[in-house]
């Protein structure tokens, strides 16, 4: 039985205000194949962010054990963690974050200004990330240029220029109107199908959690024991 490629075992966080201890995620276990289109749905304040934080190394748990293709990313030091993380993960924001004083071109091509890529190598990665999102033919256009549909294209171009190997997208439809969230979706599923990216979605969209491939719940920082399968 091959080992899973993402892993929590009695993942447990909690934050603190003064002396209150305030739980947020309660004895989370989790265990996805690589290759899995997983939305995390749940209602406000049930720790889907919390819970991506952790998997992606931004947050640490409080206890338990994240590990992501086998490396234990709760154990990672500050700075193997930043290492790990550019390597590794492709992060989509709700909210596009992009720079508005850069380019579609200079956005995607932010996370390579850390590698030892030379400016060539990053010219090519940088556009065939831009034509896999369908906007080889905006990349000197700036954020305020680009409707809310392209940002979170150029978004998603910029989360996928490292070829990571798990991506993590928090609410990607949020901010968008019904077309714009199917382009964006019919995108992550082509990720998905086409590169065997895994993918972690949270979304409160039902019609983006039909493109993955199972839904699990979170209430109450209480992860659902069963999944959710659907078609795909």
């Amino acid at each position: 039985m091959s080992r899973p490629f993402v892993q929590l075992q009695n993942v447990n966080k909690s934050y603190w205000r003064d002396s209150l201890e305030i739980p947020v995620l309660n004895d989370v276990n989790l265990d996805l194949p690589e290759g899995e289109f997983v939305a995390l749905m749940g209602p406000s304040g049930s720790g889907k962010t919390t819970l991506l934080n952790l998997i992606a190394g931004i947050d640490r748990p409080s206890s338990g054990n994240v590990i992501v293709r086998g490396q234990n990313v709760s154990r990672l030091s500050e700075g193997d963690l930043a290492r790990w993380r550019s390597d590794n993960i492709g992060f989509v924001f709700q909210f596009y974050n992009l720079m508005p004083v850069l380019t579609a071109y200079e956005n995607v091509e932010l996370p390579l200004l850390l590698t030892k890529l030379s400016r060539s190598e990053r010219r090519r990665q940088v556009e065939t990330a831009l034509s896999i999102v369908g906007l080889a033919d905006r990349m000197k256009h700036y954020p305020n240029q680009l409707s809310g549909g392209q940002e979170q294209r150029v978004a998603i171009a910029r989360a996928v220029v490292t070829d990571p190997v798990l991506i993590l997208a928090d609410e990607p439809t949020g901010d968008l109107d019904k077309v714009s969230a199917q382009e964006v979706m019919d995108l992550l599923s082509r990720l998905n199908h086409e590169f065997n990216k895994t993918i972690i979605m949270v979304t409160h969209d039902p019609r983006a959690a039909e493109k993955a491939h199972t839904q699990r719940h979170l209430d109450k920082g209480v992860l659902n024991s069963h999944e959710s399968p659907q078609a795909g």
